[in-house]
């Protein structure tokens, strides 16, 4: 059965007929599977990801002890190797070798999504590079789900994962993320919560807003929407704030006045060579066309002359 034998043949057909909706999967061999598991609520667990934990010979996990709490809820056996940030990199030679075996292996983080600010983009990649297929399996993730309760004044936003621990570099981040015409998305820990947000406070001297999301699909679940300048004195009213994983999203005001999309060589030249010392070249690419207005293209050429 190939990867796709439960999508009907016919374009026209609808994705959700009964047909489809009744077919179980199996995970199929020399196949890794990137799968997305619940951020904290069990039920979000998808029917397709229960067939492929439950048929995949190994799972690796990025915590062993977190993950096998969500196997035992759902009675799924398949042996669980750990594959985390500090071992990744060394055991993708291994994980390679039990896939031309034969396996077929399901990758899973803590929670939400593989490979989003948690391990698995260098695994995927060294399978790609095998030329052995990888299979996205999608369910939840912090980031969209945040984003999907925020209410986004912003037509674009930009994910920028963790912050820098350092105060330094996480304030230079912060220096160079302004620029950008869109709703900035971070991932942050409790215990830095304050910092972060005493810096993203200093950072956006224009009026912004903030949307904290806490403690996603659990038992004490806050989306708060409020003003950035707002955001030490609401967390000083609400230190539970200070526990629990979070997604911070510093959005334009609902005031915030069109920016002017006049293509800017001075903003460039400022801004290029701080955005090619922090970003890969296309993505540093990107970034500039979307702050200064001048075409991806036009910015990866002047990139490349740079280099040359």
């Amino acid at each position: 059965m190939s990867h796709d034998s439960a999508i009907p043949s016919d374009p026209a057909a609808p994705i959700h007929s009964a047909a489809v909706s009744a077919r179980i999967f199996r995970a199929e061999k020399s196949t890794l599977y990137v799968l997305a598991t619940p951020l904290g609520n069990l039920r979000d667990i998808t029917l397709r990801a229960l067939d492929i934990l439950g048929s995949a010979d190994i799972i690796l996990a990025e915590d062993t002890r977190v993950s096998a709490k969500l196997l035992t809820h759902y009675g799924i056996k398949a042996p669980l190797r750990a594959l985390h940030e500090h071992n990744e990199r060394k055991s993708a030679a291994a994980i390679i070798d039990l896939l031309q075996q034969g396996h077929s292996i399901a990758l899973i983080s803590d929670a939400g999504t593989p490979a989003v600010s948690d391990p698995g983009a260098r695994l995927v990649a060294a399978v790609r590079a095998a030329a052995l297929p990888v299979v996205p399996i999608p369910g939840p993730c912090a980031l969209i789900t945040a984003i999907s309760a925020a209410g986004l004044n912003a037509e674009h936003f930009y994910f920028a994962g963790f912050l820098p621990v350092p105060t330094k570099a996480r304030r230079a981040q912060l220096e160079t993320l302004r620029a950008l015409d869109a709703a900035l998305i971070f991932y942050e820990a409790p215990h830095r919560i304050r910092h972060t947000l005493s810096d993203l406070t200093q950072a956006f001297q224009e009026p912004r807003d903030l949307i904290i999301a806490r403690e996603l699909t659990k038992t004490f679940e806050t989306v708060q929407r409020l003003p950035l300048a707002d955001a030490v004195a609401w967390l000083d009213e609400h230190p539970d704030t200070e526990r629990g994983e979070l997604v911070l999203i510093v959005d334009t005001a609902a005031t915030a006045k069109p920016r002017d999309t006049t293509p800017d060589e001075a903003a460039l030249a400022r801004w290029l060579p701080a955005l090619l010392e922090e970003l890969p070249p296309a993505r540093a690419a990107r970034v500039a066309a979307q702050a200064t207005g001048i075409p991806r293209s036009t910015i990866y050429e002047k990139i490349k002359e740079r280099k040359g």
